[in-house]
């Protein structure tokens, strides 16, 4: 199994082969879904909170007795069923909404995506980005002429998750040059995960050496 390789410009420069264990695994959409969702949920930050019946300010004594007024019996002003009482079974800030996710399931369900993703066309393999200071025109100029290339021609008319440019190794100068584009997410391949891959079109790799080797080192 082979691949074309580009360079920034959009011309073909040679051929990579792909390994197997990566682009040839089978789709298990259940476990796609199961490790998408837990690794959203581990990402998510609890924020919405209400108060009980036991922190709300006052209530401290019975608002009247218990017989005799021909209204109905109440303890506290603190109950749920008063105005400025406390929530029952509100949103609480200290709920813990992780999930555990093994090692080799994450590196499967990362594999069946990538596999998916490039049946589908949607893996553009490029050698190098070559961008010595940051410059949104040179890095506008790189998204044009990859749009030159067959079945990429969304690259320059698609306006959100375009997608995502996985780097062989931090590159502050190109990261920075691509930052003034909306549709696009760049990042190097050590902080791939399946979530970034789903949330995009298509996949950018550059450096595919460097690719495989980090992608393999996930399952070690």
């Amino acid at each position: 199994m082979e691949a074309k390789i580009y360079n920034q410009e959009g011309k073909e420069v040679k051929t990579v082969a792909l390994p197997e264990d990566i682009f040839s695994v089978d789709w298990n959409a259940d476990l796609v879904h199961q490790v998408t969702t837990s690794i959203l949920s581990n990402a998510r930050n609890p924020i919405a909170h209400t108060k009980d019946r036991s922190e709300v300010r006052g209530g401290g004594i019975k608002p009247w007795r218990q017989k005799g007024t021909g209204r109905a019996r109440h303890g506290s002003t603190r109950s749920p069923i008063w105005v400025g009482g406390g929530v029952a079974h509100g949103p609480r800030n200290e709920k813990k909404y992780g999930k555990k996710v093994n090692k080799k399931m994450r590196t499967k369900a990362l594999y069946a995506v990538l596999s998916r993703k490039h049946k589908d066309g949607e893996i553009l393999f490029i050698n190098s980005i070559a961008i010595s200071k940051p410059s949104t025109k040179t890095a506008k100029g790189v998204v044009s002429a990859l749009s030159s290339i067959k079945g990429f021609e969304f690259f320059t008319s698609r306006k959100r998750n375009l997608a995502y440019i996985a780097l062989p190794k931090q590159e502050d100068a190109v990261e920075r040059s691509f930052r003034n584009f909306g549709n696009l997410s760049i990042e190097p391949v050590s902080q791939l995960n399946i979530v970034d891959v789903l949330n995009n079109k298509y996949l950018v790799v550059v450096g595919p050496d460097v690719f495989f080797k980090t992608v393999q080192d996930k399952k070690k």
